[in-house]
């Protein structure tokens, strides 16, 4: 994998890269729509190949393990194969699924005891087995395996449990260098920073995974619940402290308005469900502000979803229409809101790199920060 940056702007940390994979180009900045189980939830990949058109989508390694499985990803002969999209995959190492299962799983230093969501079954995680899935999953970028800390968190937990994410780090390191891709094309393996809202250990723990020397980096423990101020703060320091000729991936975030505010600040790489989660329920996020379109405001307005749009959806489809959908509970509602979100995201990725590129980033991320946060 290549990286090279291609302009910064001179009145922020913002720069815009190419990431070279095998599956293809990456331009940052980018966000990922989420697959978790290989595929986008309410998307057809006709759709997000030639309306939606990210350069990456992230599928995830806990998920895919328990269903379809391994046995059936390396029959099909990886995981492009399998779901039919040509274009890079990023795989997140299941760290964030075993933090949020807190009453299925055991951690210790060898690893992760869990109970499977979907039958009880119980399955073991270590480090080297982590690898050992993503490397038969075949994504193009794999992730380190972690433990995720709760927000709040006390400094003494935070400090062990970024002690322990580092010592898997180093066996995943390991594990990583000694093996090699299955389906003819190279890894990256991104390891990730924790330390919870600590500035010494986020320090720390920055500095640590910069030695490892790997392809790109992960910001991760952020977006669980702190204040945007402090997820802020944190991201700053980590992006200040990580290698500059590597991309950087803040993991799980955000709104359209942490997004410009994170780019501003050195991150290339993004991912997050509330893209295609809110349009499921109906929220749609506009250059004009945020839209709740179940509200009877919009009963009448048959006024395009978008006029800034870029979708189908935007341009053929009323927000008075979009509303009798949902509340009418027809399916269509949902596709036509999560097609518009996941578009929005990655026009707004694009138009911050253009932006980048003719330094003029930061003006335009004060100007879009506030239009972004609106309620309409």
């Amino acid at each position: 994998m290549k990286f090279e940056i291609k302009g910064e702007d001179s009145g922020s940390k913002a720069r815009a890269g190419l990431l070279q994979t095998g599956h293809g180009e990456i331009r940052t900045p980018t966000f990922m729509p989420v697959g978790t189980a290989a595929t986008v939830k309410a998307v057809h990949f006709r759709d997000l190949e030639e309306e939606v058109r990210p350069d990456i989508i992230l599928a995830n390694t806990y998920h895919l393990y328990l269903r379809p499985g391994l046995e059936i990803l390396g029959k099909a002969g990886g995981i492009h194969r399998f779901m039919g999209w040509d274009r890079p995959v990023l795989t997140d190492s299941g760290g964030y699924q075993v933090y949020s299962l807190t009453e299925r799983r055991k951690i210790s230093a060898d690893g992760v005891t869990f109970s499977s969501h979907i039958d009880g079954s119980l399955h073991f995680f270590s480090p080297e087995k982590v690898i050992d899935i993503q490397r038969q999953i075949g994504a193009d970028i794999i992730m380190a395996f972690d433990e995720c800390t709760p927000y709040p968190c006390d400094y003494d937990y935070a400090k062990s449990s970024m002690k322990l994410t580092h010592d898997w780090l180093d066996r995943c390191c390991s594990r990583f260098g000694e093996s090699t891709g299955l389906y003819g094309y190279e890894q990256a393996l991104f390891p990730i920073v924790q330390g919870s809202t600590y500035k010494d250990l986020r320090r720390e723990s920055a500095e640590f995974i910069s030695r490892a020397g790997m392809d790109g980096n992960a910001i991760g423990g952020l977006s669980v619940g702190e204040p945007a101020g402090i997820m802020y703060e944190m991201t700053e320091l980590v992006c200040d402290i990580l290698p500059k000729d590597k991309p950087r991936y803040l993991m799980g975030v955000g709104t359209p308005q942490n997004l410009v505010e994170c780019i501003a600040l050195g991150v290339d790489m993004f991912d997050c469900v509330m893209p295609t989660r809110n349009a499921r329920n109906g929220m749609l996020f506009t250059r004009e502000g945020i839209i709740n379109i179940r509200n009877k405001k919009w009963e009448s307005d048959f006024g395009v979803i978008d006029p800034e749009g870029n979708t189908f959806a935007d341009q053929r489809y009323s927000r008075a229409y979009l509303r009798h959908l949902f509340i009418s509970g027809e399916m269509l509602g949902p596709m036509l809101a999560t097609l518009h979100n996941l578009r929005f995201y990655t026009d707004l990725m694009d138009e911050a790199r253009q932006q980048i590129l003719q330094n003029t980033f930061a003006g335009w991320k004060m100007r879009m920060s506030e239009k972004l946060a609106r309620r309409l």
